[in-house]
């Protein structure tokens, strides 16, 4: 069925806008020869009188002047001569009355030069005309479609193509759509609409700026195929051109497929079908009028108004489409009205959050590697998205808190589940403003951290935690090891050696069981960083990488060795076999049972009574390792519990020293809070995240209001955190308001929106403060999720966790702060 053709006329034969338009380019060719013929006819005359000018001027002027000093005659002596005959006074030409006119020469001077400026840029532009369809297209990077260990959509990258749309794949109401929002004269038209040129150029005068452009969707297609995207006069007189001719030889629903075929539609997708399957997950022939008129609303200005970054500019830019669609008959009120009401959801996150993109970037090299094809791929990743959200909100309190204080720029965090996966990565403070991974890429020294390999030699080669070594001085070559309170203890078991860090009992270790062996334990778990054969290898004088380090002591817990740590599950491109899927870890090295339980004791000793006291969790059980660089340049911990093992590094991008942060400080802490609430999370199992786009709340807990305590109403919105009903003044639990903008925006939002509150169950008795809930969804977890508030000191957790989702993703108010 063809699309709807709303200025058409009804009633007789249709225009025949091909004929038209042939008709049209056939003139425009005549137009140039003759411009041609013209221009070079005035260029030759041009040249003769300069000539004429340079050798003769001189005798002309004399001549002239003669004349002039002449006594003119009189109009009574000339009525007849000695022959009888009367004298007649010749008439001037229009050469002699533009002569005589200095007012005309003037304008001719003024007007001469434009003229001929513009009939040479349009003959320049018709002679320079690029062949139809010459432009090449830039495919860029391959799309990657990536997926959260439970399937969740949460980023994309590179440029979508999706499928060439058919004429029995194109829905009606999207053609509509697209006609009536970017050119109602479509089918009546023959490539350039001098009304819509007219009217465009009135409103822009008029609104003292570009607001309405005059191009035909025609003109778009040929700029998008055949021309570049320079914004010049010789550019638009080309299109013209063109678009003529693209007339003449294509239909107009040929040319209204290709245009669709081709347009921008923002957030890397090129066409409508790689639009519709980018945001809402289905083929374009699938689309309802919502989210036809959403993406119509689009090919204006593509990259502000994609839904994954502006949903909110995006509903309302549709909502006009909606309206225009009314105006020119395609719907009616009712069915726009209709359309409005419907909810659109997107099956991709608002925009991919920030944090992540350190995990991505590793992920599209390792997708790259393990699935070298061509054309769009979907990566199924490890990455659970609660634990990275929290992750990244851990790191970055910590670092608020503190960071200035102790002097701590940066600080990377990995966690591994038992198997390898990476389960969450914060490759430093803000990637917006460093892109540089230190997990992955930063190569640092690792401190006692590296004792690990140590201790573990010696438990294989004989020794026991038991084992006693005497704290003293050593002197090992040229090498003096000393301890970080420059005391010893005398005779220790190496189990308190480690718990304790003591510096001069490792490097008797090292000494007594070979430096070479010990290289060679840390190679077995997978360390691939140079590791020089000194003696000051024992403390750790080697640079590693945080995620190396953290996998080696991973590798203990699972007793595989190496551990392959991994980012990919599965890689999927458009047939159902995948291209990749993990293989099943191979089964390899493995450490002696009474060696790998020493080794694990020792870790727990170290947080049960050691160096790292600061990572202890209340009813799980902790083993780890601390690490601490001279001068305090570099601080890790790695802790293992039965699910997880984490390992954390803070320091700073320039090797500056900290203010005293050891191992135990700061990491051990990061750690902490971070465990303490991961494993809450990984007990309730993943619940999905709340989206602000999506209006999807975050999990919280039931509202248990009574009838009678019940609030129902559309609210006047005070701050973010407060809102009026019919006078009465509610607070929203868990939230500090805020004013402003996003006071505004919240209002916008609820709007006619119809709001329900009550106390919530975790809610103290005496406590004037509410949840309440929106469409099904708590507001309270909205607004915090979206940045529009901080989470109060009474904030469940859940708030808390949607507080957390804000600051890693940079919305809201925390665009701002950092």
């Amino acid at each position: 069925m063809p699309p709807h053709e709303p200025d058409r006329p009804q009633d007789g034969p249709a225009p025949d806008t091909r004929a038209a338009a042939r008709e049209a380019a056939a003139a425009a060719r005549v137009l140039g020869r003759q411009l041609g013929i013209l221009a070079a006819g005035a260029a030759r005359g041009a040249g003769a009188r300069t000539r004429a000018a340079a050798s003769g001027t001189g005798p002309l002027l004399r001549g002239l002047s003669e004349r002039l000093r002449r006594p003119r005659p009189s109009r009574l002596a000339t009525g007849a001569s000695e022959a009888g005959e009367a004298t007649r006074v010749p008439r001037r030409g229009w050469r002699g009355r533009i002569a005589g006119s200095p007012l005309l020469v003037a304008l001719l001077a003024l007007v001469a030069p434009p003229v001929l400026a513009l009939t040479g840029l349009v003959v320049t532009s018709f002679l320079t005309l690029p062949p139809l369809g010459g432009a090449a297209l830039d495919p860029g990077q391959r799309a990657l479609t990536v997926e959260a260990d439970d399937g969740r959509v949460f980023a994309t990258r590179g440029a979508f193509r999706g499928q060439l749309l058919t004429a029995p794949d194109l829905p009606p109401h999207l053609a509509q759509a697209i006609i009536a929002i970017e050119d109602r004269r479509f089918y009546s038209h023959w490539g350039v609409d001098l009304r819509g040129l007219f009217r465009a150029a009135w409103r822009n005068a008029v609104g003292g700026g570009v607001r309405e452009g005059g191009s035909t969707i025609t003109q778009q297609y040929v700029r998008l195929t055949s021309l570049t995207q320079e914004k010049t006069l010789r550019r638009k007189v080309q299109e013209a051109f063109l678009a003529l001719r693209v007339e003449s030889e294509m239909s107009k629903d040929q040319i209204l497929l290709g245009y669709l075929n081709t347009a921008y539609f923002g957030a890397g997708a090129y066409g409508v079908d790689a639009a519709a399957r980018r945001y809402f997950g289905k083929p374009a022939k699938a689309l309802t009028l919502p989210e036809a008129a959403m993406l119509a609303g689009l090919v204006r200005a593509p990259s502000q108004l994609a839904p994954t970054r502006n949903f909110g500019g995006a509903k309302e830019r549709a909502d006009v489409v909606l309206q225009t669609m009314v105006e020119t008959g395609a719907i009616t009120a009712e069915a726009a009205d209709k359309a409005r009401a419907q909810t659109i959801t997107l099956r991709t996150p608002p925009e991919t959050p920030p944090g992540t993109n350190y995990f991505l970037d590793m992920v599209a090299g390792d997708a790259k590697r393990l699935a070298d094809t061509q054309g769009d791929v979907t990566v199924r990743t490890t990455l659970n998205l609660d634990l990275q959200s929290l992750a990244e909100g851990v790191v970055a309190r910590r670092l608020d808190a503190e960071g200035t204080k102790k002097k701590a720029g940066q600080a990377a965090l990995v966690a591994l589940s038992k198997d390898g996966a990476i389960l969450a990565l914060v490759g430093g403070r803000d990637y917006e403003d460093s892109q540089f991974n230190r997990a992955t890429q930063a190569k640092r020294q690792a401190g006692s951290l590296f004792k690990l390999f140590v201790y573990l030699t010696a438990y294989q080669k004989g020794y026991t935690p038991e084992s006693v070594l005497v704290d003293r001085p050593v002197q090992i070559g040229d090498w003096e090891p000393q301890n970080s309170n420059n005391r010893f203890r005398g005779a220790v078991p190496l189990s308190t050696a480690f718990a304790l860090s003591i510096n001069t009992i490792a490097a008797q270790l090292a000494d007594e069981v070979g430096v070479p062996a010990v290289i060679e334990t840390a190679r077995s778990l997978g360390v691939t960083s140079e590791l020089p054969n000194v003696p000051s290898l024992a403390l750790g004088s080697a640079e590693v990488t945080l995620l190396e380090m953290t996998r080696a002591y991973a590798g203990v817990l699972a007793n595989r060795m190496p551990l392959e740590a991994y980012g990919v599950h599965a890689i999927r491109g458009g047939a159902p076999q995948p291209l990749y899927v993990h293989p099943d870890p191979k089964a390899g090295a493995a450490l002696p049972g009474d060696t790998r339980a020493m080794m694990l004791d020792s870790l727990q000793a170290v947080v049960d009574g050691g160096t790292g006291k600061a990572a202890r969790v209340s009813g799980i059980p902790v083993g780890g390792k601390t690490g601490t660089t001279q001068e305090y340049r570099d601080a890790w911990f790695v802790g293992v519990t039965p699910d997880l093992v984490v390992g954390i590094w803070v320091g700073n991008d320039d090797n500056s020293a900290m203010n005293r942060v050891s191992g135990g400080d700061m990491p051990a802490a990061i750690f902490r809070d971070f465990v303490q609430r991961a494993a809450a999370q990984m007990a309730k199992g993943r619940a999905k995240r709340p989206s602000a786009a999506r209006a999807e709340p975050a999990p919280a807990a039931p509202v248990a209001a009574s009838p009678a305590a019940e609030l129902r109403g559309v609210p006047e919105v005070i701050d973010t955190g407060t809102l009026a009903f019919r006078g009465r003044v509610v607070r929203l639990l868990g939230v500090e308001g805020e004013g402003g903008a996003l006071a505004r925006q919240l209002a916008r939002y609820l709007r006619r929106r119809e709001v329900t509150c009550g106390p919530g169950a975790e809610a103290q008795p005496s406590s004037a403060a509410l949840r309440c809930r929106i469409d099904g969804d708590d507001l309270a977890a909205l607004i915090l999720a979206a940045g529009g508030a901080r989470a109060s000191d009474d904030a469940p957790s859940d708030l808390l966790s949607a507080e957390e989702q804000a600051r890693s993703e940079r919305v809201g108010l925390w665009r701002r702060e950092r």
